[in-house]
């Protein structure tokens, strides 16, 4: 997998971050001026705290894939970065990872206060799918599907997907994870949400089935890749590069693949796990090259 194709990588998420961070600009307005006071200012600085746009990106990318031409999957997308955004809104607490900066500014406890951050990650979830609901009608996707998407976004937020995840992250701290619990961690912390971008943008799309299934396998690999990648940046990139805390994970004993594999292991395992997401489009007989320039861009990143 070639850095070159990382690159095509960086233009897919450029054109996505000017869908999405538009429709999220929106969003923002809205609840500022619907909310107002103190509580509509942080809901938009979260909104606002904008990210790399992986996930908006392999909606739009599936969507696209599944034959789907229509910019409302803009809208998919951002109700997809918005559930992202509560759980790092919560992640960032002090009873979580107590973590001071986030996408190179101020977390939003630190920039109101811990119970206004708390009610803003709550509140991110029903507008997710409020925004979910528009852009769906938006596309014309009949209501069974547009039903069945949602399902996929919520199972993917919830106990079984991030919620869980981060439960068994928390409980984790201090102790020494074997690689098969650690994947089962990140498969539901980190990865849920990515093979969720991939089935929802599908499903937007009007993908068939078999289309929907490949695509799933496709983001449940690279998801855990795009965790791996993390690891690796955590212990040896700059807060700066960043935008976040670097080596948070060391200091609060967290098992990482870092941890088990090394550094050079991890960056293998990411760069194996990519291919094999890889794999699984050809062996599906899926032309996707921009899921694959993604799928490069995950693990060849700086930050």
């Amino acid at each position: 997998m070639s850095e070159a194709v990382a690159t095509e990588g960086d233009r897919l998420l450029a054109d996505a971050r000017i869908l999405t961070d538009a429709e999220l600009a929106r969003v923002a307005a809205r609840l500022r001026g619907e909310v107002g006071g103190t509580l509509g200012e942080a809901l938009a600085y979260a909104v606002g705290t904008l990210g790399k746009g992986v996930r908006p990106a392999l909606v739009i990318a599936a969507y696209r894939t599944a034959g789907g031409r229509s910019d409302a999957i803009a809208g998919v997308a951002a109700a997809v970065e918005l559930v992202h955004t509560y759980s790092l809104v919560h992640d960032d607490l002090p009873c979580m990872d107590d973590d001071p900066q986030r996408r190179g500014r101020p977390t939003t406890h630190v920039a109101f206060d811990v119970p206004t951050a708390t009610r803003v990650g709550f509140l991110l979830v029903p507008v997710a799918v409020e925004v979910l609901t528009d852009a769906l009608a938006r596309l014309d996707v009949d209501v069974a599907r547009a039903g069945r998407i949602a399902s996929v976004l919520l199972r993917a937020s919830g106990i079984g997907g991030m919620v869980g995840g981060q439960w068994l992250d928390l409980a984790a701290e201090g102790q020494a994870l074997d690689l098969a619990a650690l994947q089962n961690v990140h498969r539901r912390k980190t990865g849920a949400l990515i093979e969720a971008a991939c089935v929802i943008g599908a499903l937007a799309g009007g993908a068939p089935d078999p289309l929907v299934a490949v695509l799933s396998e496709f983001g449940r690999t690279v998801g855990l890749a795009f965790q791996i990648a993390d690891d690796v940046l955590d212990a040896t990139a700059t807060s700066a590069q960043l935008g976040k805390t670097a080596g948070r994970d060391a200091t609060m004993a967290k098992s990482t693949y870092v941890s088990i594999l090394g550094v050079e292991g991890a960056r293998r395992e990411a760069f194996r796990l990519a291919d094999l997401a890889l794999t699984s489009l050809e062996r599906g007989r899926v032309d996707a090259p921009s899921l694959a320039s993604l799928a490069s861009y995950i693990v060849h990143r700086q930050s």
